[in-house]
């Protein structure tokens, strides 16, 4: 029998009150499926349901086969050995015992029919790229985006029916991303995956859209999703269009017929006081009239509520696709312009820059490299954060730095009081209507920050930085996309496509990278930073994905 999920009628609120999913139906089968919505809609929430780790309130989850879980945020004891977080610590004791000549029945307990396991684990952190760590060292003795995988290759390792991932790439380099494409690409059971990596979601079967907590699938991959989306909203936006021509057409009509019954009423009056006819016929000519224009007067209402009720629909299915607007006149830059000037920088983790770079104009540099090769600390340098050990990092022009953990933000302020810290001297009225471009309007600007999903949070901190006096004529941006939902790496695209300011991006996404126009590519590599062609960039991550050979299944 295949694995599969199955969840019928599944509802969750948690604690505080907050109904995540309300009677959900929804089905995985073999093949990889990719699990996409906005921030909030209950993507994570259903992963760990699937998994077990979280209880329904109402409806059932039915398994079938064993399922393995990488959750958002992977956290390892950084005490425990390789072995030990790989959950074979045990196994290999006791496989040494043996092979020592210690022959109780407690090791062969152990070990059952898995006789093999150390030279799979060997094989399975091989070919995630992780052949170089061993099972002998400690977690604290491997980087961020190496534990992300080291949790993978141990559920690789219990082959599961079943593989749930959620945001899988974050904080991963771009080298890391290559293993994790090959392992999802060779996954041969049920695959669902939660993510906002476009080049992740290329490798997808089926997208399942979760909106307004109900699901629609979508046969292939990211790609085919997009573009049954436009035809979809392509086809909604006529429907509106016709709605709203229907609502007036009703309402037009509705007026006429009200106009008219005015008129017969102020007619039948004057009939009545001139007294043309005996009194009883005219009555009976009043009564029917009544009548008959209170049935045409309900029929156009009924008509009218009618015609609102498709409106509201057509409404509903076309999708919100508001852009951030940042049309900032004082963040332009010059052509030519000198914005920064980076000479024989040594940073305090050692990135160095020989000679000179600089920066001219309204360019948009992309910083690359491995997790942990100093790109952070590079920027927070340049920002003005760090001191440099030698050398200098010289800004010409004024600028703002956006680092991953978004804490520019005051949590126990609302949206409109930390635009207010950045710029004290713009009025309310002032700061409101800046952060309207920024899809804050009206109470929505009161929110206090701590409330704020991933997304919004990251357009409250983007608005703050940009709207600042004076204005930033160079943003250096710390893995923008980390954590946004796809609507919001969207409205990102759109913001930076309207800045008119120099850039400096450190990241790993690469489709987003190019996406915003980038328009030279930095790599930090070995301590030393240098430029690269762009042609370039997309092969980085492919010789090291490869140098273990082909990634194959694990499973048996």
């Amino acid at each position: 029998m295949s694995a599969s999920l199955t969840c019928t009628s599944l509802s969750f609120t948690w604690a505080d009150g907050t109904a995540v999913l309300d009677g959900l139906d929804i089905a995985f089968g073999p093949g990889r499926t990719g699990l996409v919505g906005v921030n909030g809609s209950g993507k994570s929430t259903l992963l760990k349901l699937l998994a077990g780790e979280l209880t329904p309130d109402d409806g059932t989850v039915q398994i079938s086969g064993e399922v393995g879980h990488l959750p958002q945020n992977v956290t390892l004891d950084t005490a425990l050995r390789v072995d030990q977080a790989l959950g074979i610590a045990a196994q290999r004791a006791a496989l040494h015992a043996i092979e020592a000549g210690d022959v109780a029945e407690e090791h062969f307990e152990t070990v059952g029919d898995d006789w093999d396991v150390e030279e799979r684990a060997l094989v399975t952190l091989g070919e995630l790229g992780l052949g170089h760590i061993g099972l002998d060292r400690t977690v604290g003795e491997v980087s961020g985006g190496e534990s992300v995988l080291l949790r993978l290759a141990a559920l690789l390792l219990r082959r599961p029916d079943v593989l749930l991932l959620d945001e899988p790439t974050n904080n991963l380099d771009v080298y890391a991303r290559r293993r994790l494409y090959q392992a999802v690409a060779a996954w041969p059971g049920v695959l669902v995956v939660v993510s906002h990596d476009r080049e992740l979601l290329e490798l997808v079967d089926q997208i399942a859209e979760l909106r307004s907590g109900e699901v629609t699938w979508y046969g292939g991959n990211f790609s085919a999703y997009e573009a049954a989306l436009a035809v979809e909203q392509e086809a909604a936006e006529r429907m509106l269009r016709v709605a709203e021509a229907d609502v007036r057409k009703q309402k037009r009509e509705l007026s006429d017929a009200q106009v008219k019954l005015a008129r017969r009423k102020r007619y039948g009056q004057k009939m009545y006081e001139q007294k043309r006819e005996p009194k009883i016929v005219m009555g009976a000519r009043k009564r029917a009239a009544q009548e008959s224009a209170g049935k045409h007067r309900i029929l156009h209402e009924e008509r009218l509520a009618e015609a609102r009720e498709r409106l509201d629909e057509a409404v509903e299915a076309v999708r919100d696709d508001d852009e951030i607007r940042v049309d900032l006149p004082y963040t332009a830059v010059p052509p030519g312009r000198q914005v920064l000037t980076l000479e024989n920088l040594t940073t305090a983790y050692g990135a160095r820059v020989k000679g000179i770079l600089d920066l001219r104009g309204p360019e948009r540099i992309a910083l690359v490299g491995r997790n942990g090769a100093g790109k952070t600390t590079l920027l927070r340098t340049v920002a003005g954060e760090l001191a440099p050990v030698s050398g200098e990092a010289h800004a010409h022009v004024p600028l703002r730095f956006l680092p991953q953990r978004l804490d520019v933000l005051d949590d126990t302020l609302s949206v409109a009081e930390n635009v207010a810290r950045f710029a004290p001297g713009a009025t309310n009225n002032r700061v409101r209507a800046r952060l309207a471009r920024f899809l804050f309007r009206g109470a929505r600007a009161d929110q206090q920050a701590a409330t704020l999903s991933g997304g919004e949070r990251f357009r409250a901190a983007l608005a703050a930085l940009l709207l600042a006096e004076p204005a930033p004529q160079l943003l250096l941006l710390d893995e923008p996309t980390n954590n946004l939902d796809m609507a919001s790496v969207r409205q990102l695209t759109s913001a930076l496509e309207s800045y008119e300011g120099a850039l400096l991006v450190a990241g790993h996404d690469l489709p987003f990278l190019e996406s915003i126009g980038i328009t030279r590519w930095l790599l930090l590599e070995e301590g030393e930073v240098r430029e690269i062609a762009p042609e370039a960039v997309q092969g980085l991550g492919e010789a090291s994905a490869q140098g273990d050979g082909p990634v194959q299944s694990t499973r048996r």
